[in-house]
């Protein structure tokens, strides 16, 4: 039998040493502690993960975000990073196989972008509730990816009556549904998924939400798509699997951590409070009861003159008692020292909480908190004792393609799906023009609703070496001024009008435009001439 080596498996057995044992390469070779077979999981589908945690997740993310002013802030910073004041519209459509002119589609995405901000800008037109434009909406959704991590709305279509009782005039509304209203209830013999429905080959069909209305709950399926293909749900969210059906909060991977930093700090806390109230000390030479117990046992072994020794120091402690007793020692919310019997010294500690090791440790919480959300170290704490250029630089290198991830995958498809329905109601009605009439437009839908939305723009560590360094990319030919606005959240249509009516406004006036790279009428070839002048003049030589 082997001999035992002293050590023991995840059971508590004993662990023997086996001869002519060989060394495997394999997965999952473990320690001799054991610690990889002590982290016993199961495999199963992450729909079904999903489906089994998503109440509870949902439900704590939403009690964490109430009360906890970090993940609140941190949900602001979502906010203000992926959509700032609101998305800029820059419709892309593709008039290829339409009789168009270049001036003809300039000034029709003219047109569209100023109509598009006024509707997207007006609450009753835009909200199906009428209380919050499409800004707000957005930001409501990205609360709601935060939380429960999905999106559910639907776009609705107002009918005329109703529209002239309201005094409004477009039908298109978006109705924001928080994502609990997309009912649990899953049967897989009807296709039906925690409350999404599939058909044959995956894909969702329809939606059962719940509804309370009148003080009644009912439940109601809504189509996914109406008749002529229009998206008339809208379920956003970011998958783990390709078979997933819902999606769940990003806070899920850092409840743990989160809930340990809060009770880090509660016990932080704690601790520095008791050591505060008992941080004062006062030492005393006063005779303890040993002493007078002593001098008892004078008394009682008749030594000589114990007994007026003793009767004299009572007399002496009795009257420095009643000196002291007029003077004060008071240690609290109002802190007061007048005066200390003879003998006694006070002492006040220092607390020595929060320790050395508290900072690190604590910032390694709010690290992995951070990273799941989606947001910098310093966005989440406003801690930036540590931080310099460089590493402001490589934070936000490293998230702002997580901004614009989601940017893409979840601000941006909702205004998407809004814009496209407020577009081919606009040109159904006549509010927009287009050439050929709704029949052509509707032949080459796809293909003229395209659009993309732009967001805020990456913030610098350094707004001049940032400007220098676009300036740079322009110049050597890597970039553009189409791609340097985009990247500053600036349409660069808009600018070029803005830079074109700027100049010809200063030109016209007399005036020297800001905009003229050459205000002073010399050119290259001047320059040149003056180099030639000085080539020819005698040049002195040097010592």
């Amino acid at each position: 039998m082997a001999k035992s080596n002293g050590l023991i498996d995840q059971y508590g057995n004993p662990l023997r040493a086996r001869r002519n044992a060989q060394p495997t390469a394999r997965y999952l070779r473990d320690t001799r502690s054991g610690i990889i077979a002590s982290r016993m999981v199961p495999l199963t589908e992450s729909r079904d993960d999903i489906r089994s945690s998503w109440s509870r997740a949902a439900a704590l993310a939403l009690d964490l975000i109430k009360n906890s002013g970090r993940l609140r802030g941190a949900a602001d910073q979502v906010i203000a990073d992926t959509v700032g004041s609101g998305l800029k519209l820059m419709p892309t459509p593709d008039f290829t196989g339409l009789d168009w002119s270049d001036e003809e589609i300039k000034e029709w995405k003219k047109l569209v972008k100023k109509r598009w901000h006024q509707y997207r800008a007006n609450a009753k037109e835009v909200d199906f509730r009428g209380k919050f434009n499409l800004s707000k909406l957005v930001e409501i959704a990205l609360r709601y990816d935060m939380a429960y991590g999905e999106v559910t709305a639907l776009l609705e279509y107002m009918p005329g009556p109703l529209r002239r009782r309201y005094g409004i005039e477009t039908g298109t509304k978006l109705c924001m549904v928080p994502p609990h209203r997309l009912v649990q209830d899953t049967n897989e013999f009807d296709n039906l998924f925690q409350g999404v429905r599939q058909d044959e080959n995956g894909r969702p069909i329809g939606y059962l939400f719940e509804e309370r209305q009148n003080g009644l709950t009912t439940k109601k399926m809504y189509a996914a798509q109406d008749s002529t293909g229009r998206d008339t749900v809208l379920h956003i969210f970011n998958p783990m699997c390709a078979t997933d059906m819902r999606g769940i909060s990003v806070l899920a991977s850092a409840f743990r951590k989160h809930i340990q930093h809060e009770m880090l700090d509660d016990a932080t806390l704690q601790t520095a409070i008791l050591q505060t109230i008992f941080a004062a000390t006062l030492t005393s030479e006063k005779p303890t009861m040993e002493a007078f117990e002593a001098l008892e046992s004078l008394k009682d072994n008749d030594v000589k003159n114990a007994s007026d020794y003793a009767d004299e120091y009572v007399t002496y402690l009795k009257e420095s008692l009643s000196a002291a007793a007029d003077d004060t020692l008071r240690i609290g919310g109002d802190p007061q020292v007048s005066h200390l019997a003879p003998g006694e010294e006070l002492d006040l500690k220092s607390t020595g909480t929060p320790g050395p090791h508290y900072q690190p440790f604590s910032s390694g919480l709010s690290r992995d908190t951070a990273r799941a959300i989606g947001i910098t170290y310093g966005a989440l704490t406003m801690d930036h004792s540590s931080a310099n250029y460089s590493s402001v630089r490589m934070e936000n290198s490293s998230i702002w393609p997580v901004v614009e991830r989601r940017r893409s995958n979840t601000a941006a498809p909702i205004e998407r799906a809004v814009y496209q329905s407020w577009l081919d109601e606009s040109i159904f009605m006549g509010r927009l023009p287009f050439k050929g009439g709704y029949g052509a437009f509707l032949t080459h839908r796809p293909a003229v609703s395209g659009a993309t939305f732009q967001g805020p723009p990456q913030p610098t560590a350094d707004d001049g070496k940032s400007a220098k360094a676009s300036t740079e990319r322009i110049q050597n030919g890597t970039s553009s001024v189409d791609i340097e606005a985009a990247n500053l959240g600036i349409d660069p249509d808009e600018l070029f009008e803005q830079i074109r009516e700027g100049h010809e406004k200063y030109v016209a006036a007399g005036m020297i435009s800001p905009y003229d790279r050459n205000p002073g009428g010399s050119n290259d070839n001047d320059d040149d001439e003056d180099e030639d002048e000085d080539e020819k003049k005698p040049q002195r030589a040097n010592a």
